[in-house]
């Protein structure tokens, strides 16, 4: 499978979009190198390339919060990865001590919940 992905778009590296296999919600985006994916496929626990300290790092290899891949897929141009996973541990995904790093809004969720009325978009 990795002689699949193109980690050459992004200077040796392809974004990893990590997905809870049950619920289907996202928790995270790190970025894979060929060797965190190699590894991450072979011992079943996703690895990451830290960016900031140029190193291969388990996710949850301090905290317990592992992520059991559950399944792996790359996207229509093969530069991207989706890995399904199993939270092991306190199911805190983030470093901020939530389930998901996507926490803030940009917008409200319930467009009608900063009083202003919208009008409906007609296809």
């Amino acid at each position: 499978m990795n002689q699949e992905i193109d980690f050459e778009k992004m200077q040796g590296l392809a974004p990893a979009i990590v997905q809870d296999a049950t619920s289907g919600e996202v928790l995270m985006l790190g970025y894979m190198n060929r060797e965190a994916c190699e590894r991450t496929l072979t011992s079943g626990y996703v690895t990451f390339f830290s960016r900031t300290r140029n190193q291969l790092w388990t996710k949850g290899e301090t905290s317990g919060n592992r992520l059991k891949l559950v399944s792996a897929a790359t996207d229509c141009d093969n530069d991207t990865l989706l890995l399904q996973v199993d939270v092991e541990g306190a199911g805190l995904v983030c470093h901020e001590g939530t389930r998901s790093c996507f926490t803030k809004p940009l917008v409200p969720s319930d467009p009608n919940k900063d009083g202003v009325d919208r009008p409906e978009v007609q296809s």
